[in-house]
Formats: structure tokens, sequence, C-alpha cells
């Protein structure tokens, strides 16, 4: 599945991290790998999403859509089987249920949302080539109880705790219930994918078990983060239910705490170009679990129609 670019930098870490130091690097490698004659979006969106590192739409589905995948994500919330599942995390302290991964393989309703063929066109897109899914999940945050998600940028932990080569890969987080901006939402810093921050601090065995939870590795430094975001500002992708945001894996974003009675539940799903499938953890750990990073399932991913 590699083409010659990936066959290049399989055995090269271009992006150091977890290591001594931290610091601030140029991207290496192109953020938009579409035309727009190869899929939905315009010339005008992949501009913003080059320069940005995420595009936002107000709602891709109509109401009966959204409304089924409203329903099971309130099912699975109140399913006391849910919390036994491996792939289940709850929120440090509370117990509440804080994120449910890989519903594209273990749930019928959800494998479909995230095969459908409006994200999907939109994912082949931004990166140029087939795609395949490398992590789903539901985010719960709910009202009173929902915890933050501290700064980060994906690709740093895809990159050091899954072997993910290079910077290929897009997230769409859709979200199911309203967005606002007091309901912690999901905060980036444009402009931010253009570099890579490297994180201080080797990785701890089983570090996913923690960090799930509240992370400690791979978190930006202080001056790091008001360089970028002195350059980029911060941005909440607020929106209705059904709004969807595409971001680039090295954006730099995080959520605040929820402290009001509104909740606000998403749906991530991770595509990733066929040609950066993951290789060995460049942070010397073994991989982490199915769950959380595809590591056999690459065939390129086939888009389910609202007819299906």
């Amino acid at each position: 599945m590699a083409d010659a670019a990936a066959r290049w930098y399989t055995d090269k870490d271009r992006y150091p991290t977890r290591g001594l130091k931290t610091g601030l690097q140029a991207r290496q490698e192109p953020v938009v790998h579409g035309t727009p004659d190869n899929g939905p979006l315009a010339a005008e969106q992949l501009a913003a999403y080059a320069q940005q590192g995420f595009l936002t739409f107000s709602s891709l589905f109509n109401p009966d859509e959204l409304e089924s995948w409203q329903t099971e994500l309130a099912r699975l919330r109140s399913d006391t089987q849910t919390l036994e599942q491996e792939s289940a995390i709850t929120e440090p302290g509370s117990g509440e249920l804080r994120s449910i991964f890989a519903v594209h393989k273990t749930n019928a309703i959800l494998k479909k949302l995230c095969r459908d063929a409006r994200l999907v066109a939109i994912a082949r897109q931004l990166l140029g080539s087939d795609v395949y899914i490398h992590q789903s999940r539901i985010n719960y945050k709910p009202g009173f109880k929902g915890k933050e998600f501290y700064w980060h940028s994906d690709f740093e932990t895809w990159h050091a705790e899954d072997g993910m080569p290079a910077m290929r890969a897009v997230s769409c987080s859709i979200s199911l219930t309203e967005n606002t901006a007091y309901n912690g939402p999901l905060l980036v810093i444009p402009g931010s994918h253009c570099r890579f921050l490297a994180c201080a601090g080797e990785t701890p065995e089983n570090h996913y078990k923690q960090s799930l939870k509240k992370q400690e590795y791979g978190v930006p430094d202080d001056a790091s983060l008001t360089e970028l975001v002195a350059d980029g500002g911060i941005t909440a992708t607020t929106g209705p239910a059904g709004s969807v945001t595409f971001f680039e894996c090295n954006l730099m974003h995080g959520s605040n705490s929820n402290i009001t009675p509104l909740p606000r539940s998403n749906v991530f799903i991770v595509f990733n170009s066929v040609h950066n499938i993951p290789q060995a953890p460049f942070c010397g750990r073994p991989p982490r679990p199915w769950f959380i990073a595809e590591r056999e399932a690459f065939d390129p991913l086939q888009p389910a129609s609202q007819a299906d």
C-alpha cells in the first residue's frame, strides 16, 4: 500500500519526540494532498484548510439520520454492559463514561456513520488517496461532570505511540449535541498544524491506560503553546447538533471541562491515508491496543451511502 514518499520515510523519524527537549519545528510535508477536481471541496475550502488546519460545516446530515445516532449514543450510555467493555474509558474520579473507542467495528449503527460517503469523500480529497479508519470513538462530556481534554497534537501521540509516520491523517468530529461556547467545545489553535511540537518525557509502559483519562506525557510546554496562540489565536468550534468539523492531525487542540447543565457529545473518526500505515511506535514501546489504533485492516474504506 505504500507509495514512493511512504517508502522514503518508513526508516526515518522526521518528528522525534518524547525525549529530553521540547520545541517547535517546521512541518515537512503538505497539508492538502488532493485538488478541487477530486472531491466535494472547492479551491477556497482547500486553501482555508491548508492555512487554518480545520473546516466546519453547520450540517451534512438530515434530521432522521441525526436522531438515530443520538438515540444510539443515549442507549450506549445507559447500558450497564458498556462500562465493562475494554474499549470504554471512564472519567477520573467520578467513574462517568468518558469515551467509547472502535465504534466503527463494534456498533452497527455508528459503523455506517463512520463510513458515510459524504465524510469519506472529504477525507479522500484532503489526503489525496484512499483512506482507512485509524481510530473512532464517542466522546461524552456530560453536564457538570465532563472533564477537560488538555492541549495536544493527535499526531504527536499517534507518531510516538502508534508509529504513524507522517502527517497524512484527518480527524472528523460530528456533534450529536449542541456545542456552545460554554459546554466544553473543541478549541483549536489555527495554523498550529504547520509546526510540530516535540514533547519531553519518556513514554511510560501502557501509557494509554492513564492518558485516555488524563494525559501527562505528550503534553506541550507552556512557552511553545504561548507562541502558537500568539501566532494563531484560539477558535471554539461551536455549532448545532449535526455540525461537523474536519481538523488536521497535527492541529493543536483541546477542550475545557463542562460545568454547565448542557451535555456535549461527539463522534470522532480518524481517517488515515493508505500510504501512511503505522509501523513500530517511535517511542520504543509496544503498540497500543486494537481499539485505539488500527494495525491490521488497511484496505481502502468502502463508503456507505444513505440507501445502505
